[in-house]
């Protein structure tokens, strides 16, 4: 663990190696006011890791993580499937160049606030679960702490902004032929509102079930969205209108995690929120060295939507921004495995067992491979039809999808690599390989893009996206020592490109690269999928990983002793 990350000292239980929380329970509860002496699987301390108790905490721990990662899996394609149906209402409502200013209005919104919060999202999600909830108990007091900073930089930021949105209109939002001044104000003056929604949403993934964050998070945020910005584009309101339309359910999500945490906290019924005199130093030691990472992950395509609305014009941005919605809705599966198996990763890692570790990400990324990239085989091959849907003066991004859907095939095929840095303790390694990939994509960008509009910014955001991977990819095989590739993900992902490669040609055969032909390459897939499925090797093989993946080889073990060495953790 490096000395950045390293969890700070004091009467609370040490944090999970990744420098993160050992997040609260799967289930949504939290590991406030567990036993003084159990461990963070919630075994007494002293029992043996492989033994009955450990076996049988495991066991316990990775069912409640399945129900976890179900019900984040579920709220992930909801929230994707009203995201892209937003993207459809902005561009279908907007036209190029009027999503373009809207894209990098959100752009400015989301950048501002990753950096806005400094990590305290992520030092909350380490704090709240290691100490007593209630009237009685002090995770209270770690509010102050957390929401205090990153609210006056935001107010700061925000006040800033809307001085500076006369003197920002003419680079962000010039040729748009909208009152920039006024969308930047309105979006600048939101980011107090969004960076404390942020937070609690932190604190209410802490405190609650996460049923109450996904309903929050994966559904009223993305559900109202569309209905309120398609409101307002039916309206006739114009973008200043829509961008209202797009802020106001974080209020209304801000207001209901207020609600939400109070509660367990014990706000308003008698909790202490004056900080200690060792809570500061201890939350921000442990905050702030994931700040800039953090930053750069949530604001990654924000980025190249602001380099292109500055460098070649709000109608390009716009045919960015509507490739990119594609392009980031594709990582669904990723993100449910990761809630899946994260605690798994924990566990193994932080009692040294790296060789078991190495092979649940293994695991994981076959199956994350087997998963998504048949969505980026067939956006790089349909680009044209799928972004007709937006309509066809966006169709000029299809060398844009093509590019990025061809990248992601790097980033889903290396896994989860950045998280299994971080669980590992290793945050400074995740920020240079953050910063590698950055800095790529800034200095292209600047490059490529006035020359060559969405595309110029697709290869940048590309090669970006590669270097960044490559970089993390290496640095993990020296810390972790274990090798991040087997024979298994290679025969997964010969297979997967063959498949999906011999059912798009079809579809390209038959109708060309516009809907007709993805209509067809579809059903191919679907046939073949049905086909293999009937195969008594391919049934037992979906039910023996998705048992691994569950942790049951875990649970036999239990009863009896020991669980054998090539069993943990699986």
């Amino acid at each position: 663990m490096t000395a950045a990350t390293r969890p700070p000292s004091g009467p609370h239980p040490s944090s999970a190696p990744d420098g993160s929380v050992p997040a609260p329970q799967p289930d949504g509860s939290t590991r406030a006011g567990a036993p003084a002496g159990a461990t963070p699987g919630g075994s007494p301390a002293g029992a043996a890791p492989g033994g009955p108790a450990g076996a049988s905490g495991d066991d316990t721990e990775t069912r409640r993580s399945v129900r976890s990662g179900v019900a984040g899996l579920i709220g992930a394609a909801t929230s994707g499937l009203f995201g892209f149906l937003l993207a459809v209402v902005i561009t279908r409502g907007y036209g190029t160049v009027g999503s373009g200013a809207f894209f990098a209005a959100i752009g400015v919104v989301t950048v501002a606030t990753a950096v806005c919060t400094l990590g305290a999202e992520t030092g909350l999600m380490w704090a709240l679960p290691r100490r007593r909830l209630g009237a009685r108990g002090e995770a209270a007091r770690v509010l102050p702490v957390a929401l205090l900073p990153p609210l006056l930089v935001a107010v700061a930021v925000a006040v800033g902004g809307v001085l500076a949105a006369d003197a920002l209109a003419p680079r962000l939002l010039g040729g748009s032929g909208v009152d920039g001044a006024a969308l930047l104000t309105a979006s600048f003056a939101a980011v107090p509102v969004v960076v404390a929604m942020t937070l609690l949403l932190a604190a209410l993934r802490c405190v609650r079930p996460i049923r109450a964050y996904v309903g929050v998070q994966f559904f009223l945020l993305p559900v109202a969205r569309p209905v309120l910005v398609g409101a307002a584009a039916l309206a006739g309101g114009g973008l200043l209108a829509g961008m209202t339309g797009w802020l106001v359910p974080a209020a209304l999500a801000l207001l209901a995690c207020l609600t939400l945490v109070a509660g367990p906290l014990g706000v308003g019924r008698g909790a202490a929120l004056r900080p200690g005199p060792g809570d500061w130093p201890a939350f921000w030691r442990f905050a702030l060295p994931r700040a800039a990472s953090a930053a750069i992950d949530a604001g990654n395509m924000w980025v190249g939507v602001l380099l292109t609305s500055v460098l070649a014009g709000p109608a390009d941005a716009g045919v960015f921004g509507a490739v990119g919605r594609y392009i980031l809705a594709g990582q669904l599966a990723m993100q449910g495995l990761r809630v899946a198996v994260s605690p798994q990763l924990s566990r193994l890692l932080g009692r040294g067992d790296r060789a078991a570790a190495a092979a649940v990400h293994r695991q994981l990324t076959t199956w994350g491979l087997v998963l998504s990239w048949p969505v980026y085989l067939l956006l790089a091959v349909f680009g044209l039809a799928f972004l007709q849907l937006f309509g066809p003066e966006f169709t000029a991004g299809a060398p844009a999808m093509t590019v990025l859907a061809l990248a992601m095939l790097v980033n889903t095929g290396v896994g989860n690599v950045q998280s299994l840095l971080l669980m590992g303790g290793r945050s400074g390694l995740h920020l240079a390989a953050t910063l590698a990939g950055l800095l790529v994509t800034v200095s292209l960008g600047l490059w490529l893009i006035p020359a060559h509009g969405a595309t110029g910014a697709a290869l940048a955001w590309a090669l970006g996206i590669v270097t960044e991977n490559l970089t993390a990819v290496g640095c993990a095989r020296v810390v972790f020592g274990q090798p991040l590739v087997d024979a298994a993900m290679l025969r997964a992902g010969a297979a997967t490109v063959a498949g999906v490669g011999a059912a798009a040609a079809i579809g390209v055969l038959a109708g060309g690269r516009g809907i007709g032909g993805l209509a067809v390459a579809l059903g191919v897939l679907a046939a073949g999928c049905v086909g293999l499925l009937t195969l008594p090797r391919v049934r037992r093989r979906v039910r023996v990983t998705m048992e691994q993946v569950r942790g049951r080889q875990e649970a036999a073990p239990a009863a009896t002793g020991p669980a054998p060495e090539e069993s943990k953790g699986r």
